[in-house]
C-alpha cells in the first residue's frame, strides 16, 4: 500500500509562501527521531531533512502571497499541499494530511496532530519547514532590513518595526493578514 503523508509550513507568517511537504516512505525506513519539525532543532532538521531527501519519494507545493491574500489562507494551504500530492506524479493509495481537514485529494484522511503520530506526516513536516526557512534565507539575502533569517517572516517586533520603516514587500508580503493591513493603512494616512 503506498501512503503519502502531507504536512504544510508557514501558515502563520506575514511573507512568503505556505509550503505542503508530500512523502512516501519506504518499507525499510526507521528514523525514530521522525516527530513535529516543530519540535526539532534547525541543526536536526536539516540533518532529517538530508536523510529524507536521499531516501524517500518527496515532492513540495506552495501557494505564494498573492494567492493567499486572493483565496485566504486555509484554502491556499489546501491548495499548496494538492500540488505537493501532485508533484509527487505517482499513483497512491491513501494519503495522510496532518490537521483536521482533507485538501480535494482523493482517499485523504485528515489526522489531527498527526506529525507527531504518524512518521510519514512528520517526514513531510520536516521537508515543508526546511523548504520554508530556506525560503525565508534567500529572501533575507535580497531584503536583509527586514532580518527574514532570524524570524522566518513571523510577525515578531523586529518583523513589524521593518515592516513599520520600509513598507511590505510586494509579491511576498501578505496584505490580507491584520499586521501588515494595519501597517499599509498607517502608512497610507501618514503619506497620503
Amino acid at each position: 500500500m503506498l501512503i503519502v503523508g502531507v504536512d504544510e509550513a508557514g501558515r502563520g507568517p506575514l511573507v512568503g509562501s505556505v509550503v505542503a511537504g508530500a512523502v512516501i516512505l519506504p518499507k525499510d525506513f526507521n528514523l525514530p527521531e521522525l516527530t513535529d519539525s516543530k519540535k526539532l532543532s534547525e541543526k536536526k532538521r536539516e540533518i532529517l531533512y538530508t536523510l529524507i531527501t536521499e531516501q524517500c519519494q518527496w515532492a513540495v507545493g506552495e501557494a505564494n502571497a498573492s494567492e493567499i491574500d486572493e483565496i485566504n489562507i486555509l484554502q491556499a494551504t489546501m491548495l499548496a499541499m494538492q500540488r505537493a500530492v501532485e508533484n509527487l506524479k505517482v499513483q497512491y493509495d491513501q494519503v495522510l494530511v496532518d490537521g483536521n481537514r482533507c485538501p480535494e485529494l482523493e482517499n485523504c484522511i485528515a489526522i489531527i496532530k498527526g506529525d507527531l503520530t504518524e512518521p510519514v506526516i512528520s517526514a513531510a513536516s520536516i521537508i515543508a519547514k526546511v523548504t520554508r526557512d530556506r525560503q525565508m534565507i534567500e529572501l533575507d539575502k535580497k531584503y536583509p532590513e527586514y532580518e527574514f533569517a532570524q524570524h522566518k517572516g513571523y510577525g515578531t517586533k523586529v518583523h513589524i518595526e521593518a515592516l513599520t520603516e520600509f513598507g511590505a514587500i510586494d509579491g511576498q508580503h501578505r496584505y490580507s493578514f491584520a499586521p501588515v493591513k494595519r501597517v499599509q493603512t498607517t502608512i497610507r494616512n501618514l503619506c497620503p
